[in-house]
């Protein structure tokens, strides 16, 4: 009889001396570094938020004797509560209307045929490429001759154009069948009833991620509040915690639990809403 042809052991292709192991275990490094830098400020934030004055600069991660005065004094010593209503109504206006513009925008640029379409989104879309300190001096100028200065207007109104928007949302509808809106037509339907009862319940999603992105660059904004707004009544929350820094340089425990309360929202807005940011990237592709 033949003899049993013994089977060789196959060498382990994912072994631990393979390079697609070494590569693996060298991009998790790298990722659990770049996690490790970009978390460690904040849980230093909320470590100083709880420690006293002389604690504050301890290396301990924990504060040794924890305490709410730092809190208890930004929202008694300070009209922190107004700063934080003014944030919340600039950036939540600036949110609703910016949606609502947008989603027309993009419906049209999407959906509508009419002659130079494409060169109104490139139009639009160029703007994109331009940032804020190139055109502040301009806007300003603008903003004070419409006599919006210190204002919530000159908050408002400057803040609801953005061409990531409509790009974002033109995406998203060029990928929608337009048998649907061919369906609609033929039912005798105009275009605002097609994008009031059709393209907008199906763009929920999109706008619900887009809502976050809104509402977090606008609330995180600086630059062009500080430019216009000299009343102390009409500070927001980044503008308040910029002022701490000079009333109170050598209290950072009252700086830091400014900075606790300010990034709150911010965290739990992104938690609550990570899945609908992941899809609206997923969608932006290009058609």
């Amino acid at each position: 009889m033949p003899e049993p042809l013994v089977k060789q052991p196959a060498r382990a292709v994912n072994g631990a001396g393979s390079p697609r192991r070494w590569s693996k275990s060298i991009l998790f490094a790298g990722t659990a570094l770049l996690a490790i830098a970009a978390v460690s400020p904040l849980v230093w934030m909320f470590s100083a938020a709880f420690k006293g004055p002389g604690e504050t600069f301890s290396p301990n991660l924990l504060p040794a004797h924890p305490t709410l005065a730092n809190f208890h004094y930004v929202f008694t010593q300070l009209p922190f509560f107004r700063y934080m209503f003014n944030s919340f109504f600039v950036s939540g206006t600036i949110t609703i209307v910016a949606l609502f513009f947008h989603s027309m925008a993009a419906f049209a640029l999407a959906r509508l045929r009419f002659p130079g379409r494409e060169t109104v989104f490139l139009v639009i879309f160029s703007t994109f490429l331009v940032s804020l300190p190139v055109i502040i001096v301009p806007l300003f100028m603008l903003v004070r001759q419409f006599g919006m200065l210190n204002s919530y207007a000159g908050l408002i109104i400057p803040a609801i154009f953005n061409a990531f928007g409509i790009f974002l949302l033109r995406q998203f509808y060029i990928g929608i069948p337009m048998e649907l809106q061919e369906a609609a037509i033929l039912d005798g339907a105009s275009y605002w009833r097609i994008y009031w009862n059709i393209i907008l319940p199906l763009s929920r999603p999109i706008l619900a991620a887009l809502a976050v992105f809104f509402f977090l660059a606008n609330w995180n904004a600086f630059i062009w509040p500080l430019t216009i707004t000299t009343d102390q009544d009409l500070w927001v929350v980044q503008i308040a915690i910029a002022s701490f820094h000079q009333q109170y340089t050598s209290s950072w425990n009252y700086i830091m639990a400014g900075s606790t309360v300010v990034a709150l929202p911010t965290l739990l807005l992104f938690f609550f809403f990570q899945r609908q940011l992941i899809e609206s990237i997923k969608t932006s592709g290009l058609k």
